[in-house]
């Protein structure tokens, strides 16, 4: 009888744990598989929208740069805040002429912006610019 009492509560407890379980959120852009590996450099503006679809925000930089914006949140117990897994911002940057000049895939390493495709973290100036308030932005959310 103690037995099947414990074995009861046990099977409660798990049952209202398991409702609590921890839960992953993706918000802004989610990136298909292969699909950075399917636009060459070199490839048209619409190649880029046939693959990637709309941008999050476009802006001006030596020409035209789509950046697809995402953060991915989890949280352990459905109670908790959410907490920051992951945040990037995929840039493709154009040239004059409308042809994809260099891909990069912005992500935070050691708290500072690293670029997944290079390599490398981007040095001061006018892309450091407008990539620090996005990834500003993205951590208040």
């Amino acid at each position: 009888m103690r037995f099947r009492a414990i074995a009861v509560v046990g099977l409660f407890c798990a049952a209202a744990l398991g409702g609590c379980a921890g839960e992953q959120f993706q918000k802004g852009y989610i990136l298909p598989d292969g699909a950075l590996e399917q636009i060459p450099i070199g490839a048209s503006q619409d190649q880029v929208l046939i693959v990637l679809g709309t941008p999050s925000t476009v802006a001006t930089l030596d020409g035209e740069v789509f950046y697809y914006i995402s953060q991915r949140t989890s949280r352990p117990v459905a109670f908790m805040n959410q907490r920051v897994v992951d945040q990037r911002v995929i840039a493709v940057y154009f040239d004059k002429n409308r042809q994809v000049r260099r891909l990069a895939n912005y992500g935070l390493k050691d708290g500072k912006i690293f670029d997944f495709v290079s390599r490398t973290t981007p040095t001061s100036g006018q892309e450091m610019s407008y990539l620090t308030p996005l990834f500003k932005l993205l951590s208040f959310n």
